[in-house]
């Protein structure tokens, strides 16, 4: 392994040594002896059973198959999850194939990020994650299970399963995917457009035309974001089955790879080979998480989303980890928004498998931390149907496309995606992978805005035509729950292509489609928690450096210190919509750097 690599996994088990061990004892005393169900009463049983088909309730009520939970996200709002409409029915049949049951759990709540994008209800959207974490609990509380399958793909929804799967990690789980729609309008048109509109060049019909042909049919969206680095994350800690991500919905090998990942479920209970899934992560899972990040230039929502998910394991993973890894991961994937190509493109070039091999022998990736489905050397595969059905072969040697997808030896950048910032203002992350190497460097005088809204009347007015640090503050998880900005892209976008120096820094969040302009986002602490972001005037001079990683102000310290952090709301973003039940959410809430969530899994306490 690659010594940095090691030092980051040593150091985050070194500081973790008491919580992890309270984790373990915690799901090691919740192993069962024997089929889960055992320990109900007979009235118990008997309402497990009701609602099952004939066949189900015989070994249900008497027989000695194990019962998987499926934990669904699936609704038709989000069309990557609109596949799993017919999964529940198709699981079911091969749980009886593969001598088990299966049934629903419970359902997820599932919000899709491209809706609500720019609009009242993405201010919800960081905190779903730990609603699906707490729905999934409840589904899981009937304690009649001996596996799980989580159904889930997007955003929030994977980290908020996972996040609950470790809860319960004395049950084997897999999670399973329904892939990418098909290719449509290029992304790289697509974003022209935006920016045509964002400038007045075109009308509201072109631009929903454009928006259409990109997002077209069921499948997850092509561009590589946080769905697609959801499904990334997923194939090198080993919680698939090797090489699911990718594979077209509606297609015979998605089938054949959905029904596998059910036997090899109900083939890891206590029945047989038990194979609980908060003993079979450890930290260099999320080591190989982070580098997976990087090298593929993956969604900055991770940096949230890691240290939550780890901290639900007992592990405690810092931003200052991250940038360890990043220092020493090479960026292997051009996926738009880091390039033209999509994710279909990707798996074409040679996708997971030469992805994770090529990772593998750099010393990157650790081959010997184990998945669901063996160690993750295993994963350096692809799966393909055979004259005997469903078989993996190795990976291609060579990329299809190296504009798409290189080896280590040959990489677009030396290092990841993904970049720490520190400094006066605070402590943050930027994305560089989109960023042009002329424009990683910005200084420039702050125009200070509060909400996007308030940024777009500038814009329109054209009061930003200037080399311009845009600043908007107050978007943390504590103040209006972290939206993300990705509504800022298209005009930001415009305003560095009419030649100014242009930089955002923001407590909020950018979508997992972080694009071209450079961005310091989730500074920690937010204004709302008295950061040094909050005391910032139009025209402070402000550096934002992502090749040293230091974002500054022009202000001498002592002014700084004393001025009054300014908060000017004309409506508050906190009521309407259902925003007002979220209270309890905003004020439990931690900062960005531990994950943006309301719960406390390192407190010493399991």
């Amino acid at each position: 392994m690659h010594p940095s690599i090691e030092s980051v996994v040593t150091n985050i088990e070194e500081r973790s040594q008491d919580s992890r061990q309270a984790y373990i004892e915690l799901i090691r005393s919740r192993r069962p002896d024997g089929l889960v169900r055992s320990q109900l009463t007979e009235g118990n049983l008997a309402h497990v059973s009701a609602g099952c088909a004939a066949t189900d309730k015989i070994h249900i009520l008497g027989g000695n198959w194990p019962n998987i939970a499926v934990v669904t996200a699936y609704n038709d709002m989000l069309s990557a999850h609109a596949p799993y409409e017919a999964y529940p029915q198709m699981i079911r049949e091969a749980a009886r194939k593969a001598g088990a049951t299966a049934q629903v759990a419970g359902g997820v709540p599932a919000m899709c990020d491209g809706v609500t994008q720019g609009q009242e209800g993405m201010e919800l959207s960081l905190f779903s994650r730990d609603v699906i974490a707490l729905a999934t609990a409840v589904s899981l509380s009937h304690n009649a299970f001996d596996a799980a399958l989580y159904l889930g793909i997007c955003d929030k929804i994977v980290p908020g399963l996972l996040i609950a799967a470790l809860r319960f990690g004395w049950l084997p789980s897999l999670f399973v995917p329904s892939g990418p729609m098909p290719s449509g309008l290029p992304n790289p048109e697509k974003q022209k457009v935006r920016q045509a509109f964002a400038l007045g060049q075109v009308g509201r019909d072109a631009l929903l035309k454009a928006e259409t042909e990109s997002y077209h049919s069921p499948g997850t969206c092509t561009f590589y974001g946080t769905a697609n680095s959801n499904q990334m994350l997923m194939e090198v800690m080993g919680l698939h089955m090797p090489g699911a991500a990718f594979v077209a919905p509606g297609t015979d090998l998605r089938t054949a790879l959905t029904e596998s990942a059910v036997n090899h479920v109900a083939n890891i209970t206590v029945r047989d080979h038990y194979t609980p899934l908060g003993e079979t992560l450890d930290a260099r899972s999320f080591a190989n998480a982070i580098v997976g990040l990087m090298a593929t230039g993956g969604s900055t929502n991770h940096a949230l989303h890691i240290p939550a998910i780890a901290a639900a394991a007992g592990y405690h993973v810092t931003l200052e980890d991250m940038a360890h890894i990043s220092s020493v991961t090479p960026l292997l994937c051009r996926i738009y928004p880091n390039g033209e190509a999509d994710v279909n493109h990707f798996h074409a070039a040679g996708g997971m498998g030469f992805l994770i091999r090529e990772l593998i022998q750099a010393g990157l990736i650790d081959g010997q931390a184990n998945g669901v489905f063996g160690k993750i050397c295993n994963f350096a595969k692809e799966p393909w149907l055979s004259p005997d059905g469903l078989n993996w072969r190795d990976s291609p040697e060579h990329s299809g496309d190296s504009g798409v997808l290189r080896s280590v030896a040959d990489p677009f950048y030396e290092e990841g995606g993904l970049k720490l910032l520190d400094g006066v203002l605070g402590q943050g992350v930027i994305k560089v992978s989109a960023v042009k190497a002329e424009n990683r460097f910005v200084r420039a005088p702050a125009r200070v805005f509060e909400s996007q809204e308030d940024f777009k009347i500038a814009f329109t007015a054209g009061e930003l035509d200037r080399d311009v640090a845009v600043v908007v503050r107050y978007q943390g998880p504590a103040a209006n729950g972290m939206p993300e900005l990705h509504g800022l892209s298209p005009s930001l976008g415009a305003l560095q292509d009419k030649g100014y120096k242009v930089a955002l820094i923001t407590d909020g969040r950018l979508s997992g489609a972080s694009g071209k302009v450079p961005s310091a986002i989730h500074i920690s602490p937010e204004a709302n928690h008295g950061g040094n972001i909050a005391k910032l005037q139009d025209g402070d001079v402000v550096t934002l450096d992502a090749n040293n990683g230091r974002l500054e102000v022009e202000v001498d310290l002592n002014e700084l210190e004393n001025r009054q952090a300014v908060r000017r709301l004309e409506n508050d973003p906190n009521v309407g919509l259902g925003r007002e039940m979220f209270s309890g959410f905003r004020s439990a809430v931690s900062d960005a750097t531990s994950g943006g969530s309301a719960f406390n899994f390192l407190s010493g306490t399991p």
